[in-house]
């Protein structure tokens, strides 16, 4: 039977079926609409995505005179009674208030995805000289701190689809958080890759977890352990910078993959490192690095740009002015005068703290924007690594977690 074409069909003839459709109604029960909550669908999305998760600091381990690691378990009398799952190299954006500052900051889970499921997440934190949320970390939390954080969040993960299957991972200081729980994930089996981490470290008292890895290399034949030092000569490890001689030094023949997590300076040196091997660009990844705080050195920098902007932001009913600088992001410009302002990976990927821009000129570097065609189109920035160059009026969405 072939299909009728549009030209016979008649629309009068869905007219029709509207009595067959209130037959079926009619003789349809008269019970109750289960709650949407009841359908296991709707139960397993909440239990993966439970957007705030309420947590408590129940042990704190000093890995090195400046790092702290935390284990966060589920605040059961705030409501949360499990952790969500993630995927190995995702983050928790992590709530905090200091002083009038009401901020977010994005920290690695440390540990496996495994460990979810036994019922404690693993932050691992950094002191970062001038780090408002680091030293504020720190300097205060303790066992039974109150944490609210977000679900897992983050693209910096292992794809079979996409990543080869040996992965080099290349990390630097506190950069080691996600490939400690990518180390794990293989080891216990829930990742089907093998890994070889360079880790770079001016010391191996600066190698945080380094027992633990060599431990790990010993236990699982797919994890090799690297320390590269620049400061230092150790029987067992590289000593300098890894570079592209090191990469393939260490690499399988044939394709692999080549994951970065550390400051920016790492990524600028190894990344020119990397184009020195001809790795396909799918192959390369990058995990987010935070704020970036050197716009002026960008080549497209404007020129003659003044050293303060009134930013009037209005954030629901409320329009407040402030005074930016354009070498602090619109972002921590906000949360420096408490207004409180929605974030997640500070880096200009996630898009969680999407605003429009109602007048004025920022100036963003090409190598975080990470917007839409419709964003630039139509207005909207990332305060995050958006930087004025002029007056600014911002409308900034409520903070939420």
């Amino acid at each position: 039977m072939s299909k009728p074409k549009l030209s016979q069909l008649n629309p009068m003839d869905f007219t029709k079926m509207t009595p067959v459709r209130q037959a079926k109604i009619d003789a349809a029960p008269d019970t109750p609409v289960r709650e949407l909550s009841s359908y296991v669908p709707n139960q397993i999305a909440a239990a993966l995505h439970p957007g705030t998760q309420y947590l408590k600091v129940s042990k704190v381990v000093e890995r090195t005179p400046d790092t702290k690691s935390y284990y966060l378990v589920p605040d059961e009398e705030k409501g949360t009674k499990s952790l969500a799952w993630f995927s190995a190299g995702q983050y928790l954006s992590v709530a905090l208030e200091i002083g009038q500052m009401k901020l977010t900051r994005p920290y690695s889970l440390a540990s496996s995805p495994k460990e979810a499921l036994d019922g404690h997440y693993m932050l691992t934190v950094k002191r970062v000289e001038g780090g408002i949320a680091s030293q504020f970390i720190l300097d205060n939390w303790k066992e039974g701190t109150a944490v609210t954080a977000s679900e897992p969040l983050g693209t910096f993960t292992y794809e079979p689809l996409r990543d080869a299957k040996t992965v080099i991972a290349v990390a630097g200081g506190s950069g080691i958080t996600p490939f400690r729980s990518l180390a794990k994930a293989i080891a216990d089996g829930d990742e089907d890759a093998s890994m070889v981490l360079l880790y770079g470290s001016r010391t191996v008292k600066d190698a945080i977890f380094d027992e633990e890895f060599k431990a790990l290399e010993a236990a699982c034949p797919r994890f090799k352990y690297i320390n590269v030092l620049s400061d230092e000569e150790k029987d067992g490890c590289e000593k300098g910078f890894i570079t592209a001689d090191l990469i393939k030094k260490y690499a399988p023949d044939g394709d692999y993959s080549v994951f970065l997590c550390g400051p920016q300076a790492m990524y600028r040196f190894v990344d020119k490192e990397i184009e020195k091997l001809g790795i396909r660009k799918k192959f390369v990844r990058h995990e987010l690095f935070g704020e970036y705080f050197n716009p002026a050195s960008e080549a497209d920098y404007p020129a003659n740009v003044a050293d303060r902007f009134n930013i009037t932001v209005i954030s629901g009913d409320a329009k407040t002015t402030v005074i930016g600088t354009p070498d602090e992001s619109i972002l921590r410009t906000l949360e420096k005068n408490g207004i409180a302002a929605p974030a997640h990976c500070r880096s200009g990927e996630c898009g969680w703290c999407h605003s429009y821009l109602a007048s004025g000129n920022v100036y963003v570097p090409k190598s975080v924007d990470g917007r839409r065609a419709a964003d630039l189109q139509y207005g909207y920035i990332h305060p995050c690594c958006s930087f004025p160059i002029s007056d600014l009026v911002i409308e900034v969405p409520p903070m939420k977690m």
